[in-house]
């Protein structure tokens, strides 16, 4: 009887006996199954020390690297099974896409997907998933740019008060509104004299206000609008639709109006509008009550049913209405 032969792999002059690769990849597997990558990408490496792996041991090492955070390797690595041919076609291109998007190559993530959707390589069931990651990596590139923006405004300076207020209103407003997904506590002390400056329109005064209110940006403000003052702590204050004479005004408009949904609607609208141009002071001095009532009148007569009005507080709104219109400053 004839012993069966197997066989040898030898690698710089070392044997590797029989299985041992195998055992390796075995191991590369289970490792990466229980989430332990780093111990998967050693088994794995080490069996592709001695021998070329298949596209399972591939797509199982990519994912492993993805984990571990090792983009660069990980998108070798699919690149390498693409280019075989591999049967783990969308896997592997799906993973290649995410492996780019971490790598910021917004570009070549755009250009790739909307070629698969063209060519019609895809299955059926896999398109939609391919759009939602096209419309992801736009959004995510477009936060991006907002951001790089932001952060080079701040750089520039732009954001110092003789700059600030040589831009018009709306210019203002555009600026703010760029900080949004920005760390704004490098900048407090700028949207502090922003805020404090008598010459700022009351609604870029009450954006400013915002962005530290959301931030929670512990500094103390002198707000001054509409003949009043008052210094608050953003860090402490609620935003314009979380205060009370808002929300009191609110419930008593949604119970008044609740058979008419269309009022409602603009009534709201407007509402949300002026509570930002008013912030922090709110409809101040006039009650909840009177204010909700002449809301309700200020649109029916918008509509064109005549209304009768305090005078006061119908030309607190409309001037609240004029505030909101930026544009035409």
């Amino acid at each position: 009887m004839t012993k069966r032969k197997h066989d040898v792999i030898k690698h710089n002059n070392i044997v590797v006996f029989p299985g041992t690769v195998q055992a390796l990849l075995r191991e590369g597997h289970k490792f990466a199954e229980n989430h332990q990558y780093d111990k998967a990408i050693a088994n794995f490496e080490r069996a592709f020390m001695y021998e070329m792996g298949d596209e399972f041991a591939l797509s199982a090492y990519a994912f492993a690297l993805y984990e571990l955070k090792d983009y660069d390797k990980a998108k070798n690595v699919c690149e390498q099974l693409l280019a075989m041919g591999t049967t783990l076609y969308v896997e592997v291109m799906e993973l290649y896409i995410t492996v780019c998007m971490q790598l910021k190559e917004y570009n070549q993530v755009e250009t790739l997907i909307t070629t698969l959707l063209e060519e019609n390589v895809l299955p059926n069931d896999q398109i939609e998933k391919f759009e939602r990651l096209k419309n992801l990596n736009r959004e995510v590139s477009n936060n991006l740019a907002k951001k790089e923006e932001a952060q080079y405004l701040i750089e520039t300076q732009e954001y110092e008060l003789s700059q600030f207020c040589a831009l018009t209103p709306n210019e203002q407003s555009m600026r703010l509104q760029r900080l949004m997904d920005t760390n704004v506590r490098q900048l407090k002390v700028a949207l502090k004299a922003i805020i404090e400056c008598s010459t700022v329109h009351p609604f870029v005064q009450s954006l400013a206000v915002i962005l530290l209110v959301e931030q929670e940006v512990a500094i103390d403000v002198t707000v001054s609008k509409f003949n009043q003052t008052k210094t608050v702590n953003p860090a402490h204050l609620a935003l314009p639709n979380q205060l009370p004479q808002y929300k009191k005004i609110k419930n008593i408009v949604e119970n008044k109006l609740e058979q008419d949904p269309s009022t409602l609607e603009m009534v709201q609208y407007l509402m949300a509008k002026h509570a930002i141009v008013t912030y922090p002071f709110e409809w101040q001095p006039f009650e909840a009550e009177d204010v909700a009532y002449s809301y309700i009148d200020f649109v029916l007569s918008m509509l064109g049913n005549v209304q009768e009005m305090d005078d006061e507080i119908s030309g607190f709104l409309q001037m609240l209405e004029k505030l909101t219109e930026l544009h035409s400053l």
